[in-house]
């Protein structure tokens, strides 16, 4: 249904697009998520082409990127529709993306396989030790600050207090991080993100000796 020819295309097309990102939505960021997409399809029995599509091209709409929203999927089915690809399926790819975000945890459950599959994939870049890194470098490209006792961090936030709000790396790893490993919709993910979270966790707790002089 997906060829290797609109596979590679795409892959060509996202790192024409996030080539020169330094926020950690970079071109390897997607395809990483590519790959464990495929990975993560092909243990749960869904099309693996399909997830590994919808991965690499997930964040071509993302609003952090200066685009609105809007913007990124009108791009994005720019392109899909000149791959000659049924409009079915670019409506299928279309919904997964628009979908998937975290956004402070608003958004529904995905009501797919490969929604599901693909969430999970991009869920667990976002933490392990890759999270991590991912975390400090978008938190610098945005202003934020590493830690600030000061600053605590938030919870139950809209979309725009997430995005726009002030906080600190650190806080991340409570506003978001932890509460991605319980929500991984697959069986594969699940195990996997039980390694990553005890990874971060460990991390925070000697980031903490350390800030504490406790070390």
């Amino acid at each position: 249904m997906i060829s290797k020819e609109i596979l590679a295309n795409a892959t060509a097309f996202v790192q024409k697009e996030l080539g020169g990102d330094y926020s950690g939505h970079d071109f390897w960021h997607a395809k990483r998520v590519a790959d464990i997409a495929r990975r993560i399809a092909l243990a749960e029995s869904a099309d693996p082409d399909i997830c590994e599509l919808v991965a690499i091209l997930h964040d071509i709409p993302d609003d952090k990127r200066g685009l609105t929203e809007e913007e990124g999927m009108s791009k994005l089915r720019a392109w899909l529709m000149q791959t000659g690809m049924e409009t079915s399926i670019v409506e299928f790819i279309l919904g997964i993306i628009s979908t998937m975000s975290f956004r402070g945890g608003n958004n529904p459950p995905m009501s797919t396989l490969e929604g599901k599959v693909v969430q999970d994939a991009d869920r667990l870049d976002a933490i392990g030790a890759i999270g991590i890194a991912r975390v400090f470098a978008y938190s610098g490209h945005i202003g934020q600050k590493i830690y600030d006792p000061e600053i605590k961090a938030r919870h139950q936030m809209s979309k725009q207090e997430y995005r726009a709000g002030q906080s600190t790396a650190v806080n991340h790893f409570h506003e978001k991080l932890f509460k991605l490993e319980p929500l991984m919709n697959t069986e594969t993910a699940k195990k996997i993100a039980r390694k990553r979270q005890k990874f971060m966790e460990d991390y925070l707790q000697q980031f903490m000796k350390e800030w504490n002089l406790e070390d």
